[in-house]
């Protein structure tokens, strides 16, 4: 993404250094007035809703971000450790403006799709993001379900990526909107790496079928050296060679301990023949 690296050149002195580690105190600060506020007033000023926004309330841009991803006090605080170390994992991995430039597409992507089609809207989807990023990234890490089970972090992603698209199809159009908006900044990222997978396989694969074709009906890959007999005669047949034969020589099974041991002419009679 050559534009990108452009954009670090001009702008990248802006980027915030462990971004994630703000958005968690952002959201653990959030999670404690919530908890707090027993009324239900603070959550309902933080939630994105276009139209309040047109009125005036436009600190909600900025304070749905901060929305947590549970009122869990236990899962709160494993789901943000969790974000904490998939933020700074992806930061090592990108740098700081690379990470931020992810991040903050996921916002500016879901504020956009929120005013124009009035879709009130929370950070889940660009939570989402982040860990499918992660996912791609670093498929084999492991995690602990429920701090028993190990689960590569790949497999987690398929069902998160199987929610999406549940989401999409039976969800309601708000939905729909929010999680395919939110994963722009996926796909810009990934998509050429995606497209460039996906071509390399039908490459491929594309080779497979032209060396199957080039392959004569009636080639085998095993052949007794005695009888003949080859896996399309016996497709259960087992074929061995002998380590006392000289030379590449196969068996099937009912000949390998019954045969002549094939051995290599001596040097002597090798030049007495080509002599004659």
């Amino acid at each position: 993404m050559k534009w990108l690296y452009k954009l670090e050149k001009v702008f990248g002195r802006f980027a915030i250094k462990n971004l994630m580690t703000y958005i968690v105190m952002l959201n653990a600060a959030a999670f404690v007035l919530i908890r707090l506020d027993q009324t239900g007033f603070a959550y309902s000023k933080m939630v994105l809703i276009p139209q309040l926004v047109f009125k005036g309330e436009i600190w909600r841009l900025f304070t749905f971000v901060a929305i947590p991803p549970s009122l869990s006090l236990f899962w709160v605080f494993f789901t943000l450790y969790f974000y904490y170390m998939v933020g700074g994992a992806l930061e090592n991995e990108w740098g700081t403006f690379r990470f931020n430039a992810y991040y903050f597409l996921g916002i500016f992507a879901t504020i956009a799709v929120s005013l124009i089609f009035g879709i009130p809207t929370t950070p889940i989807f660009i939570n989402l993001s982040l860990f499918l990023a992660f996912a791609r990234i670093y498929p084999n890490y492991e995690l602990l379900i429920y701090f028993i089970l190990p689960v590569k972090i790949k497999y987690l992603a398929m069902l998160e990526w199987a929610f999406i698209i549940y989401t999409v199809l039976t969800g309601s159009m708000p939905s729909k909107m929010a999680a395919i908006v939110s994963l722009i900044n996926y796909f810009i990222f990934f998509g050429g790496d995606i497209l460039s997978g996906a071509k390399s396989n039908r490459q491929v694969h594309q080779s497979r079928q032209r060396f199957r074709a080039d392959i004569p009906r009636d080639f085998t890959y095993h052949k007794c050296t005695v009888c003949g007999k080859t896996e399309k005669d016996d497709p259960n047949m087992e074929f061995r060679y002998c380590d006392q034969c000289e030379g590449d020589y196969e068996y099937c099974m009912e000949h390998v301990k019954n045969h002549e041991h094939i051995k290599k002419p001596s040097n002597a009679i090798e030049v007495k023949n080509k002599q004659e």
